[in-house]
């Protein structure tokens, strides 16, 4: 008779980190081909094979909540890191939508969504720093050490400040695409303003066919003149997204 506990038990360390491969945007995401995503959490979870302790009986009517439990965390440790590249992809629309991209708005490949140009320039650029400053290494730390503090087969409850941290999560999505659209924002205000003097001073002129050029090519100085913000604010926000997604974890006990 063939024993399928180790096969199971391997199962169940693999959804952690398939998880975390599937929605991270720097494990692969949605848009990386399914067999390198496979490879990568098949990879990931032989690495952790030595270092997790795994339930002797991994069959059961309780495996269905074993599971379950798994996905949530390794779903929360990738929200984390998806924040903080989602924050950079909401400065992008705030800006876009100021200078008037949103008219020129594409599917982007990361996320499947109708994001504008600018949207998609700030989240790749995120995600550049992401690499670039090895965040994506810390994520693959607190995954390791989510199985010392959550390991496998135990708990199995909610916390209740789970709402608490997802708030956390949206505010900073919120916080940091403020920061990083604010310069662009508050340039085409003034835009704004001015052009609606201009229109008082002057109401033969066509200000909303001469405003258009106006706002793309000063949005356009602004957003070149404060670009090279992105990754100090990306960089200072990084810390925060990992301890955000390990909060969140911790709270699927």
């Amino acid at each position: 008779m063939i024993d399928f506990g180790p096969i199971v038990r391997f199962g169940l360390l693999l959804l952690r980190p398939g998880m975390l491969v599937v929605a991270g945007p720097a494990f692969g995401g949605a848009y990386a081909p399914p067999l390198v995503k496979v490879g990568l959490t098949v990879f990931l979870a032989l690495t952790l094979v030595p270092v997790v302790a795994l339930p002797a009986d991994g069959a059961g009517p309780g495996l269905t909540v074993l599971a379950m439990r798994e996905v949530l965390v390794g779903l929360a440790l990738a929200m984390g890191l998806r924040a903080l590249v989602a924050a950079a992809e909401f400065a992008g629309h705030l800006s876009g939508f100021q200078v008037g991209f949103t008219y020129a708005s594409l599917v982007d490949p990361q996320t499947g969504a109708r994001n504008n140009v600018l949207s998609a320039l700030y989240g790749s650029l995120a995600l550049l720093v992401v690499f670039l400053l090895d965040v994506h290494h810390d994520f693959l730390r607190a995954l390791a050490y989510s199985f010392e503090a959550l390991p496998v087969g135990a708990g199995g409850a909610v916390d209740a400040s789970v709402g608490a941290v997802v708030a956390r999560m949206l505010g900073l999505v919120f916080v940091v695409g403020v920061q990083l659209a604010a310069p662009v924002v508050v340039v085409l205000l003034v835009v704004e303003v001015s052009l609606g003097l201009l229109s008082r001073a002057a109401p033969t002129l066509n200000i909303m066919v001469q405003g258009f050029p106006i706002r793309i090519l000063v949005g356009l100085s602004a957003l070149a003149a404060t670009l090279r913000v992105v990754p100090a604010v990306v960089r200072s926000a990084a810390p925060h997204a990992v301890e955000i997604g390990a909060q969140l974890g911790l709270a699927f006990r």
